[in-house]
């Protein structure tokens, strides 16, 4: 489906909303179906979305499977335990209802609106279809216009595997999301950025809908004394580099602990040579900024003292790995989201020191800590609060369907993938039922001489 008018989106919803009051989306036969049926089409379409992710990002293939076509790994985790999650939860019924019984029913929330992020344009856009068709709902995507190839293909799949009055996705800019979110869904996914959240959230208000917001954040890497040095080089860059930096969880800046700042930024290049060669821009295997705007502003970070990397060329929005050393809490990349291939490396004295820096700061979306010490690692748990937290590892724990994936404070509202994503997409209905056959007069008026009563079988 192609761009509409505000006339022909409101016809959409309404025909939506007329299949799902038909009832059909609500069986576990038609969830497993439709899911599977999606399974297959991201299979089929693999070699289109693998072109479409290199002309919209230059993503390699690898990192186009890993991160974008893994969708379908979500799907099977879906699968293996959709049956379990729909089923009636029983819970226990006080003596004074007595004779009764009470449970808890997820239902489908009806129709439901995704808008997805340029930056993993596919998956963006399809983990979040996945729980919302897991759940039993109707969905309208309206993938990133900013990676038009994705958006274009992420269209056509929907086409193809589904009826438009059951899921839909609606191509278009910014005139098209703010007539999307004058309607009256359900349920709205957004992710991107905190500026348009808000946004998002006012419209929502309008209708007094629910929503999910997905954002993002400045993640801020600890780096204690106490590591393997290579591994963690290699895990920082790694998860900071990939997809030319424009992650939203990827490490914003590094804080490393004094003794060994020089030591990690030799690290650092030394990882550098070894994923993207003597000269990135060759390398198959680093990406492109996504756009000229987004080109342009992070140009303008690079500034200070730049231990590796700083190079750029506009004709093919390149901007080589960087990292700037001897960066302070006031230079210009640490004043917003990076979300780009830029590092700044900062250097702390003692633990409380950085755990008081992030904390003076928004919450993340995550937040990551190197170090062996067992007492340091609980500490960051308990004394930080961010979205998620990895120990000796970044970025990975996005790719765990059993874990939530969400943030907290300015970096979002809500979580997904896995049971999350069922959660999200549900209404969770409390049933009460009671029988005819017994009714103490007790609770009912005139109440002189009951309230002693009361108190002993209430407590």
């Amino acid at each position: 489906m192609t761009q509409l008018t505000a006339t022909a989106i409101a016809d959409l919803l309404s025909k939506q909303q007329q299949f799902f009051a038909s009832g059909q989306t609500r069986s576990q036969e038609f969830r497993f179906e439709q899911l599977q049926r999606l399974e297959q089409a991201i299979r089929a379409a693999q070699t289109t979305v693998f072109k479409a992710l290199a002309d919209d990002l230059s993503k390699p293939a690898f990192e186009a499977y890993t991160s974008e076509l893994s969708a379908t790994g979500e799907i099977a985790y879906m699968l293996r335990r959709l049956k379990r999650w729909m089923k009636p939860r029983s819970v226990g019924v006080p003596v004074p209802f007595w004779p009764a019984s009470a449970a808890i029913y997820p239902e489908p929330l009806g129709v439901v609106l995704i808008i997805s992020a340029w930056n993993y344009p596919f998956q963006l856009a399809l983990i979040p279809l996945i729980g919302a068709i897991a759940a039993g709902n109707c969905a309208i995507i309206k993938p990133s216009e900013i990676a038009p190839k994705t958006s274009a293909a992420i269209a056509e799949l929907v086409d193809q595997t589904f009826d438009a009055k059951y899921i839909a996705a609606v191509e278009g800019g910014i005139e098209t999301s703010q007539s999307l979110l004058t309607q009256p869904f359900d349920h709205i996914f957004f992710t991107g950025s905190a500026r348009v959240g808000k946004v998002v959230m006012a419209a929502a208000a309008q209708h007094l809908t629910p929503v999910t917001l997905e954002l993002g954040g400045k993640s801020p890497c600890i780096v204690d004394a106490d590591i393997d040095l290579e591994v963690t080089a290699k895990r920082i860059i790694w998860g900071k580099f990939m997809n030319a930096g424009q992650t939203c969880v990827a490490p914003d800046y590094v804080l490393v602990n004094r003794t060994i700042e020089a030591d990690l930024i030799a690290a650092f290049e030394v990882a550098l040579k070894a994923f993207y060669g003597e000269d990135p821009k060759t390398s198959q295997d680093f990406g492109r900024i996504v756009d000229d705007k987004q080109f342009q502003r992070l140009q303008r970070l690079i500034t200070g003292h730049v231990a590796i990397g700083g190079q750029y060329e506009a004709a093919t929005r390149y901007i080589a790995p960087t990292v700037i050393a001897q960066v302070s809490s006031d230079h210009p990349a640490m004043q917003a989201e990076i979300f780009g291939p830029i590092l700044p490396v900062l250097a702390y004295e003692t633990l409380d020191e950085a755990i008081a820096f992030v904390n003076s700061r928004p919450k993340p979306l995550a937040l990551y800590f190197f170090s062996k010490n067992s007492r340091d690692r609980q500490r960051l748990q308990q004394e930080t609060s961010s979205g998620g937290l990895c120990f000796n590892e970044t970025i990975t724990h996005f790719a765990v369907s059993g874990l939530p994936f969400g943030g907290v404070g300015q970096s979002g509202l809500g979580a997904y993938h896995g049971k999350a994503s069922f959660d999200t997409f549900s209404h969770y209905k409390s049933v009460f039922r009671k029988p005819f056959w017994l009714d103490l007069p007790i609770r009912y008026p005139p109440y002189a001489g009951k309230l002693e009563w009361v108190k002993k079988l209430i407590g």
